[in-house]
């Protein structure tokens, strides 16, 4: 059974930073690829950012790319995927979900169809 907990959002100003954490209970976290996915007011969930089973493949949207980073560190027993983001801005404002996909190959998904499991969510403001 895979529980997601995302943590880190809150309300920020335009150009600060801020890290969202995913608090992965897999049993086996080298085989999941995981992403992070946004949902804004009135609009679509769309991906943020995808990282592949072994952490070294990562995909960003456009609007994301040069500011934000998506890691899976293994922490001892603990296993998390992190979203640094930088340079905010008030279009990143949304609910941040973090997802979970239990994988045998090396790629990336960035679909939400191709996710399995999925975290509660956590709120980012963005004032500018």
């Amino acid at each position: 059974q895979v529980r997601l907990v995302e943590s880190g959002g809150g309300s920020v100003q335009a150009g600060d930073s801020l890290k969202l954490s995913c608090a992965a209970s897999v049993s086996a976290f080298s085989f999941y690829a995981f992403a992070w996915f946004r949902q804004a007011p009135g609009k679509e969930r769309e991906i943020v950012a995808a990282i592949n089973r072994g952490g070294d493949s990562t995909y960003y949207r456009d609007s994301v790319k040069g500011r934000f980073t998506i890691s899976k560190i293994k922490d001892g027993t603990k296993n998390f995927v992190y979203l640094q983001m930088n340079d905010l801005s008030p279009e990143d404002t949304a609910v941040y979900y973090c997802a979970a996909r239990l994988d045998q190959s090396a790629r990336y998904y960035v679909r939400e169809t191709q996710y399995n499991d999925w975290g509660q969510g956590t709120q980012l403001t963005v004032s500018s």
